[in-house]
């Protein structure tokens, strides 16, 4: 791409370069060029250092935040040593004089594209592995999880917005996370939030930071996540709970990739990817007007549904495993065996709480389990009963007490530790610690 707004020498240069077998874009102006940049394949840009809206050296500078493979080459009509020094550290290729004849231009034209194809080629290599290895770590096989994997590995080589859908606990995150580690970014940062923990003023905040003095308490100034996320991916994790008022705000970010912290009044400009995710039908709140419809459009450009746990029963061994493996090796435990059963009552369960409830399920056995193999007697108390349609209320508060003791015993006596084990309230707990006479 050649960007200069003196048309007649940038229609020559473009002329020429075309004859030299290259494909060749033509910009007036800095803006212009960076727009394409965004839409096309480019691999080297030829900059007028005097533009109308823009110093050409510092434009090096913005063009290799967003393609740091693309060559740049200034030109320039009157070359000051200071401007092509600066140039060079900037990142460009080479700084020239305007006039210099083709014999000189061509050379250097062909000296920086074949190093900018180098480049390329070498990192779509290594995002192509990066990409098959990433996605390979998450476990499963099953044709639902499969076609999520396929739509993943599609994208992340992209700077796309993604829309993840599924409901609680089918590992949102866990794919956002490979995105971004299978992209063009992994070696900045991958900034997760979850929006239904913030009130609105608070998520805001969180979010886009503020100026001292933007509102009582606000002694000095804070970095956002956005700005923290400058350069990697931003994951907003229960998108749907955002509030209008910050839907607007969120717009603007994916817009114009820029934002106004509080209290001031200075736009920042970013260069982040946004992974959004949600357990709601956005579709069907914008249809009724709880959701901005352009904000969804804009979310939804490219949507991956994620299977609940039910839909893909044939994942759940291999999912077992491996949180047995990992528990085993955190507790220090030996290697153990799951037998049929424990399997087949796992498949016959409904997993409202989909993988995350699996987890803790797993943790839990493994914390109670006093041989080498996982029998059904070490599920959590109901379980099986859930399943199976079987239940005993008197051998019930049995199992139960005998579960809390274990439970309490593995944590040393650590009352918050063990609610959360066992999935119930604190409150809950020191009941049944009476009712069992189990305190101390």
């Amino acid at each position: 791409m050649v960007i200069d707004d003196e048309k007649k020498l940038n229609d020559l240069l473009s002329r020429i370069l075309s004859l030299e077998g290259y494909n060749v874009l033509q910009a007036y102006t800095a803006k212009e060029g960076m727009r394409i940049l965004h839409q096309e394949q480019v691999a080297l840009v030829i900059s007028d250092v005097k533009l109308p809206d823009a110093n050409g050296v510092e434009l090096v500078k913005a063009i290799k935040q967003i393609k740091p493979f693309v060559e740049v080459i200034n030109l320039t009509a009157y070359g000051t040593i200071a401007d092509g020094v600066q140039a060079i550290q900037n990142g460009a290729f080479n700084y020239i004089t305007k006039g210099d004849d083709n014999d000189k231009i061509i050379p250097l034209v062909s000296e920086a594209f074949s190093k900018a194809g180098k480049q390329i080629e070498a990192e779509k290599f290594k995002v192509k592995s990066r990409t098959g290895l990433i996605f390979d770590d998450i476990i499963g096989k099953s044709p639902a999880i499969n076609s999520a994997i396929t739509l993943a590995r599609k994208v992340a080589t992209t700077d796309t917005t993604v829309l993840l859908l599924g409901e609680t606990g089918t590992g949102k995150e866990v794919f956002a996370s490979a995105i971004h580690q299978a992209s063009g970014r992994p070696s900045k940062s991958f900034v997760a939030i979850n929006c239904s923990s913030f009130t609105g003023d608070l998520l805001e905040s969180e979010l886009f930071g503020y100026k001292a003095g933007a509102f009582t308490g606000a002694l000095k100034d804070k970095k956002g996540l956005v700005e923290e996320a400058n350069g990697g991916t931003l994951f907003l994790d229960e998108i749907g709970e955002v509030k209008p008022d910050m839907q607007a705000r969120l717009l603007r970010l994916l817009e114009n990739q820029s934002f106004i912290k509080l209290g001031s009044t200075e736009t920042v400009k970013v260069n982040i990817r946004i992974i959004a995710a949600t357990n709601r039908d956005l579709q069907k709140e914008a249809d009724a007007g709880t959701f901005r419809m352009d904000l969804y459009y804009r979310l939804s450009v490219f949507s991956i549904n994620l299977p609940p746990l039910r839909e893909r029963k044939g994942d759940i061994t291999a999912l077992a495993n491996y949180y047995l493996n990992l528990f085993s090796a955190k507790t220090g435990s030996q290697k153990m065996e799951i037998d049929k059963d424990f399997i087949q009552t796992l498949e016959q369960h409904p997993w409202k709480g989909n993988i995350r409830e699996l987890k803790n399920v797993m943790e839990r056995v493994m914390i109670l389990a006093d041989s080498d193999t996982l029998s059904t007697a070490l599920l959590p108390p109901g379980f099986n009963t859930e399943t199976t349609g079987n239940s005993n209320a008197i051998d019930l508060a049995s199992v139960e007490k005998q579960h809390i003791k274990k439970i309490l015993a593995y944590t040393g006596g650590n009352k918050t530790e063990t609610a959360r084990l066992l999935g119930i309230g604190l409150t809950t707990l020191y009941r049944k610690l009476d009712e069992y006479k189990l305190s101390e």
